[in-house]
């Protein structure tokens, strides 16, 4: 869809794409546990559409409650907050209000892994791909771009499914819109690159990377199997980029690769866990 995005973060994109549904989509119905309730624009869209915006406090298990039952009386609920609270805190309620019900939603998390990182450890889940990833039948989208942001919200919330949109303070210089595994540079397809999301600038400047062929996405669930087995050649070594957990997409390349000898590089967050305080750029 074509907009004029005035946003220069994911977090304002994702606001403005879901103010944009409730004007123009009476199902929508935006769950919040205070995280970005005082927002301008969350405050102007409940003003024109009461009942549109729905305030649950700090109670993050029953904001996926509330939009699980929201969900099975037809609404389209767009749930919010930062990523461990979003996904790891209500984890059951996901499992149950949402999957066991079989109803959509669309969850939208900021934090990325560590853009909160002075925070400390509460603010901070380089997990939650990985534990999302855990439950059948969800979509994963990570944008790498503010218009990716917008694209994939404004996207998720004209559908019915089941969505979890990864937001991060890290940005690429441009986005890229098309859908499943997108090739940016032809190298050889014995080296192949696959980075996710806001990891792809980093993935081109790397020298390591010079000569392989890097191929893009901003959706990581369902994964582009078909897409990777095109770029790559009969013995490749596949190096996944990702900004959460390492090795959260081992299974997908494996399933993707499993006729074929290959090898695979996961490069990701480690898995130790950290004490560290400060500043983000220290922990990427």
């Amino acid at each position: 869809m074509t907009t004029r995005l005035s946003a220069a973060t994911m977090r304002e994109a994702f606001l403005q794409a879901t103010a944009d549904a409730i004007d123009t989509d009476e199902r929508t119905v935006l769950v919040l546990a205070d995280i970005s309730a005082g927002a301008e624009p969350v405050r102007e869209v409940a003003r024109r559409h009461p009942g549109h915006v729905v305030n649950v406090g700090i109670r993050e298990q029953l904001m996926v409650g509330v939009a699980g039952g929201l969900a099975l009386t037809g609404l389209r609920p767009v749930v919010h907050s930062y990523a461990p609270f979003l996904v790891e805190r209500p984890y059951e309620s996901l499992k149950l209000d949402l999957g066991h019900q079989d109803v959509g939603a669309v969850l939208v998390s900021i934090g990325g892994s560590y853009d909160q990182s002075g925070i400390g450890r509460t603010h901070e889940a380089p997990e939650d791909v990985a534990v999302v990833d855990t439950l059948p039948g969800w979509t994963i989208h990570v944008p790498g771009h503010p218009e990716e942001a917008y694209r994939l919200v404004h996207g998720s919330i004209c559908g019915t499914d089941r969505v979890y949109v990864r937001l991060s303070d890290e940005t690429n210089a441009a986005p890229h819109h098309g859908t499943g595994l997108q090739t940016i540079r032809e190298g050889s397809p014995d080296d192949v690159v696959v980075a996710v999301g806001p990891t792809l600038d980093r993935v081109l400047a790397a020298d390591r990377f010079r000569g392989a062929t890097v191929l893009y996405t901003s959706t990581v669930r369902p994964f582009d199997a078909a897409g990777l087995r095109a770029a790559a050649g009969p013995t490749p070594t596949v190096t996944m980029v990702e900004p959460y957990l390492e090795g959260t997409s081992a299974r997908v390349l494996a399933e993707a690769l499993s006729d074929r000898p290959h090898r695979t590089v996961l490069i990701g967050h480690p898995r130790e866990e950290s004490h560290s305080y400060g500043d983000h750029e220290l922990r990427v």
